[in-house]
């Protein structure tokens, strides 16, 4: 049987490189965003690469869900699924996530902000998927009696290994140190908008946390609404984030 881990982000988090690290497990399968074309097709989004984007995947988000709660890849015991919140717009249906072990990637906000700007001005809260995020938690944590794993990609950063061994765990998969190096360059399995998207990934052979982190000090004027927004989703996630415990008395 095949475990599906639907791992939901907003962008400019460490969503790429976390999938990287599934995808260089000898066990593991990968999808890349999978609603992406469907969710540009029905929003409008305007976003870089959308034509691209849209003509290499389903529009339909029907058709998308079938395929995630489908036959694994290869067949591959684990399936990586790199979910963006914001790609799940009102009208689409969420239950084929009851298939999937759900977890959730978190970022502070002023450090998404910053990075995005980089690549796309934001231009109002929902560009970030917070508030769906929180509501994709709560479902989850609604079904199941208990909070889904949270990991925020600060923690990560900082502990690659010890962070990835609390999330296999709570995913009941074993952990696998190729997680935490991968070859660098582009992959097969990375989606249209990469050349976009994915420079710095690209680069990367591992998890490495940047000399500082943006602060809210850093960002434009024009987001620092979105960043006092989006603080309120950001820490009612962070409450439930994986925290590893010392050993020490």
């Amino acid at each position: 049987m095949t475990v599906r881990i639907a791992m939901w982000s907003g962008p400019r988090n460490i969503s790429t490189a976390m999938m990287r690290a599934f995808e260089n497990r000898e066990d593991a399968a990968v999808s890349d965003e999978p609603f992406y074309a469907a969710y540009l097709a029905a929003s409008g989004a305007d976003h870089p690469m959308r034509e691209e984007t849209l003509a290499s995947q389903p529009t339909d988000w029907r058709e998308v869900a079938a395929a995630m709660t489908g036959p694994a890849p290869g067949g591959a015991p684990i399936w990586y699924q790199k979910q963006m919140c914001h790609h799940m717009l009102p009208g689409f249906g969420v239950e084929w996530m009851d298939i999937c072990a759900n977890a959730f990637l978190i970022r502070a906000p002023e450090q998404v902000l910053a990075s995005y700007a980089a690549k796309r001005v934001a231009r109002n809260l929902a560009d970030l998927g917070v508030e769906r995020q929180v509501e994709l938690f709560d479902r989850v944590a609604d079904r199941i009696g208990a909070a889904p794993p949270v990991l925020d990609g600060a923690d990560v950063l900082a502990d690659p290994a010890g962070m990835l061994k609390a999330l296999c765990a709570a995913l009941d998969i074993p952990f696998s140190a190729r997680m935490l190096h991968w070859p660098a360059g582009r992959r097969t399995n990375d989606g249209a908008w990469a050349p976009a998207w994915y420079d710095a990934v690209e680069r990367s052979t591992g998890f490495v946390a940047p000399e500082r982190f943006a602060t809210f000090d850093d960002l434009p004027d024009h987001a620092k609404p979105i960043a006092v927004a989006a603080r309120p989703f950001f820490e009612r996630m962070a409450r439930f984030r994986l925290v590893l415990r010392s050993c020490e008395p």
